[in-house]
C-alpha cells in the first residue's frame, strides 16, 4: 500500500443482468475517482443449494426478504463471459480490475484473466480451502471481517500466511444492507492494524461518506464502497449503494483527510517564528540605566529577545542607547 488510499467501487450486482449498464458503470467509477472495480465471480451454486427447507427458505425480512437464497444469487450474479470484456474496459479508463471468487473455479477462472488481488467476502472468512487456495497465487489478499470474531480474522490470516502470503489486507465491515453509524466501530481499524500486523481499511454499507473519511483518519488505507448509476435503477444491491456525485464527493473528502493528516512535524519556519512573541522596549532605555517591568514588555512580533529571559534580564544595565520600539537583543547587555 502506498501512502495514497485505495478507493474500491464495488460493482456487485449493481449492473441488473445488463452488459452496457455494466460498461456506463465502470465508466462512471472512473469518472468519480476510483481506483478500481471489483467485481464478484460466482455461480449460485458457488454459495448455495437450489432446495426449499428451513435452511434455504426464503428470507423473511431485510433488503431481500422473500427472496430464496439461491434465487438471489441466480439474480445477483454476473455472467463469466462479461468479466473479461469488463476487465478490458476497466483498463482502457484507468482503473484496476479485480474479484471476489467463492470457489475454486472462480479463482482458476480469473487466474485466466491475471486479476492483481483477490478479495474474501465477510461470509467467506471461515472458508479455509477458499483462502489458501486464493492465497496460494501469490497476490494480495483483501479480506473483509464483518461476520468475523478474533479468532476468525486469526485463523483467515494464518491461512494466508501458511502458504507465504503476507499480503494481507484486512476491512473492518458491518454486514448489514445497509448498515448503521452507529456499528461501525472504527476504533477497531488501528486495533486490527497492531493486532494482526497487516494493512488495514473498510468495507463500507452505510449512507454517505462519513464512514470512509473517518475510518482514513484511523488508519485504513483501503476503502470499499458499492457504486449504481442511479439508485432508482433497483436491484439487490441499490439501497445502499451511492451514485455517481456522491461516490466523487467522497473520494474528495478522502484526498482532502490525506492532505490534512500530512505527516508528524513540529517544525516553525523562520518567518513563522517571527510571528510569536518576544522582548522590546516600551520607553527609551538610556546607557547604564536598568532594565525595568515598565521599560520593558513581552510583545509581538519575534525579532527580539525570548520571552523565557524576562526574570533574567530585569534590573540588567544596558550597554547603549535603546529607543522605544527597539527588539532587546544579547548584544545590548554585559550579561549576554
Amino acid at each position: 500500500m502506498g501512502s495514497k488510499t485505495f478507493i474500491i467501487a464495488e460493482l456487485s450486482a449493481n449492473h441488473n443482468n445488463d452488459f452496457d449498464i455494466a460498461v456506463k458503470t465502470i465508466r462512471a467509477m472512473a469518472d468519480a475517482g476510483a481506483d478500481a472495480v471489483k467485481v464478484q465471480t460466482y455461480t449460485a451454486d458457488s454459495l448455495s443449494i437450489d432446495v426449499e427447507n428451513e435452511y434455504f427458505k426464503p428470507m423473511e425480512s431485510g433488503l431481500w426478504e422473500g427472496y430464496r437464497p439461491y434465487e438471489l444469487y441466480q439474480e445477483a450474479s454476473m455472467p463469466y463471459e462479461w468479466q473479461l470484456k469488463l476487465q478490458e474496459v476497466a483498463q482502457e479508463v484507468g482503473l484496476e480490475f479485480f474479484s471476489s471468487p467463492f470457489d475454486k473455479e472462480g479463482i482458476d477462472f480469473l487466474e485466466s484473466l491475471d486479476v492483481p488481488k483477490y478479495k474474501i467476502a465477510s461470509m467467506e472468512i471461515t472458508d479455509t480451502p477458499l483462502i489458501k487456495y486464493a492465497a496460494s497465487k501469490g497476490k494480495p489478499m483483501i479480506i473483509s471481517t464483518g461476520l468475523a470474531e478474533v479468532e476468525d480474522i486469526e485463523l483467515a490470516v494464518n491461512t494466508c500466511r501458511e502458504v507465504g502470503n503476507d499480503d494481507i489486507t484486512l476491512l473492518k465491515c458491518t454486514s448489514d444492507y445497509p448498515a448503521t453509524i452507529e456499528d461501525a466501530n472504527l476504533r477497531t481499524i488501528p486495533d486490527m492494524k497492531e493486532r494482526f500486523g497487516v494493512h488495514v481499511g473498510v468495507s463500507d454499507h452505510t449512507m454517505g461518506s462519513t464512514v470512509p473519511v473517518v475510518a482514513v483518519s484511523l488508519g485504513a488505507k483501503v476503502i470499499e464502497k458499492h457504486f449504481i448509476l442511479d439508485r432508482s435503477l433497483g436491484g439487490p444491491d441499490a439501497g445502499f449503494s451511492m451514485e455517481p456525485d456522491e461516490f466523487k464527493q467522497m473520494v474528495r473528502d478522502v484526498r482532502n483527510v490525506e492532505k490534512a493528516l500530512g505527516k508528524v512535524s513540529y517544525e516553525v519556519s523562520e518567518k513563522d517564528k517571527l510571528r510569536r512573541r518576544s522582548l522590546f522596549a516600551v520607553k527609551d532605555i538610556k546607557p547604564g540605566e536598568k532594565v525595568t517591568e515598565q521599560n520593558m514588555r513581552s510583545v509581538r512580533p519575534g525579532h527580539g529577545i525570548h520571552p523565557k529571559y524576562f526574570d533574567q534580564i530585569l534590573g540588567k544595565k544596558a550597554k547603549q542607547k535603546i529607543n522605544k520600539g527597539d527588539p532587546l537583543l544579547g548584544k545590548y547587555f554585559e550579561w549576554l
